[in-house]
């Protein structure tokens, strides 16, 4: 490793990893905040979630909190969760469904679904006070494949400008979107940085070395056809299902798997995660949302188009809940821990020309993506 050379200027092949402190320090976790996240697409969730009168999702991020919530003439608009009045949260539940209306505990201040207000005891005796004049403050709302997203930056490039191709590359795998409902929702706190999490998801490289549930996931696909791609802000790792295979998760298949099965994972920066399992029948989200510099809330939504669930929908989300997803938690905590070492600073991205299976380019490239954003590099 060369360290005179500057980080960003090293080949990727013969690359240092970030040093340690990007995975700890508070400074560059207060950066984070605003070179990141507080100009990024957060996701909120799927149409089936907001398709109804008065249903509405609250997202939440380090101090910010947004309703989005769907109107009654179906248009779903987002807005800040604070009542105008003395600051109050008008909703304290992550997702629900009211009658158009959200009303502050404190005060009974009223607030339609687009964030007007509507009435607030005592107004008509106020000088200059116009119900019309006040409203909780609008937050950007797009809809990407099905899915709500908000930004707190109005200025920040539109989804389809940071992500062109992701909503064809996913469509095409996955064509069952639009008929998505949400079977359920997990959310776990981990002691580790964010980007450990993200780390540990986007590279093959320990699939076959790092524990018992990362091999049996390597058994239900061809790894030889696991192909890893980044597109600059978003990024997928894709490999075709062994349809050989008869019991996945403990469930023998009585009926042929779908030819065009895949293990589909698709990224968009910063901290956004879709994927499929192999012979699973469901579509999920994991999204990594830090809450300090050393740990993160993960949150997994898990969506089926079938009703009733599969068998095999429903023992590979326990897999994932209780065997594959404690054994990624293993390995990002004690990555935490180790990046604590006085012993350790920079290692080596393991990236082949090929750009194999097993190559961390992603890990890189994505690395190369908080770098710069954190640096201010164009």
């Amino acid at each position: 490793m060369n360290s005179s050379i500057p980080w960003i200027e090293q080949a990727p092949e013969i690359a240092s990893t970030l040093p340690s402190k990007y995975f700890y320090d508070e400074k560059i976790y207060e950066q984070e905040k605003l070179d990141i996240f507080l100009n990024g697409w957060q996701l909120v969730g799927h149409k089936s979630e907001l398709f109804q009168f008065g249903q509405y999702v609250v997202t939440e991020l380090f101090e910010q909190s947004v309703i989005t919530a769907c109107a009654k003439d179906g248009s779903v608009n987002s807005f800040h969760n604070v009542c105008q009045h003395r600051g109050n949260r008008l909703v304290n539940e992550r997702r629900g469904k009211n009658k158009g209306m959200f009303v502050c505990g404190y005060h009974r201040w009223c607030y339609e679904s687009d964030g007007k207000l509507r009435g607030a005891p005592r107004s008509e005796r106020m000088v200059e006070f116009e119900l019309s004049d006040i409203r909780c403050p609008a937050v950007r709302t797009e809809e990407h494949f099905g899915f709500y997203f908000i930004n707190l930056d109005s200025a920040a490039p539109a989804m389809a400008e940071l992500f062109p191709g992701a909503n064809e590359s996913i469509m095409k795998t996955y064509p069952d979107l639009m008929n998505l409902k949400l079977i359920e929702e997990q959310e776990v706190i981990v002691p580790a940085n964010w980007k450990v999490i993200m780390d540990n998801s986007i590279e093959g490289y320990h699939f076959s070395l790092s524990g018992p549930c990362h091999i049996e996931l390597g058994r239900l696909i061809d790894f030889s056809g696991y192909q890893l791609h980044a597109n600059d802000k978003w990024w997928t790792y894709i490999a075709p299902t062994d349809l050989s295979v008869r019991d996945p998760y403990g469930v023998t298949l009585n009926d042929e798997p779908d030819p065009n099965d895949q293990f589909f994972n698709i990224g968009l920066w910063p901290n956004n995660t879709f994927y499929h399992f192999p012979f699973s029948k469901f579509f999920a989200t994991f999204v990594m949302i830090p809450t300090g510099p050393e740990e993160s809330l993960l949150r997994f939504g898990y969506y089926s188009a079938h009703d009733p669930l599969p068998e095999v929908t429903t023992a590979s989300m326990k897999w994932m809940n209780e065997a594959l997803g404690p054994e990624d938690i293993e390995l990002n905590i004690t990555v935490q821990k180790g990046l604590r070492s006085m012993g350790y600073d920079q290692g080596r991205y393991m990236i082949d020309a090929d750009r194999s299976n097993e190559s961390e380019h992603l890990v890189h490239h994505f690395h190369t993506l908080v770098y710069k954003a954190l640096h201010k590099i164009p």
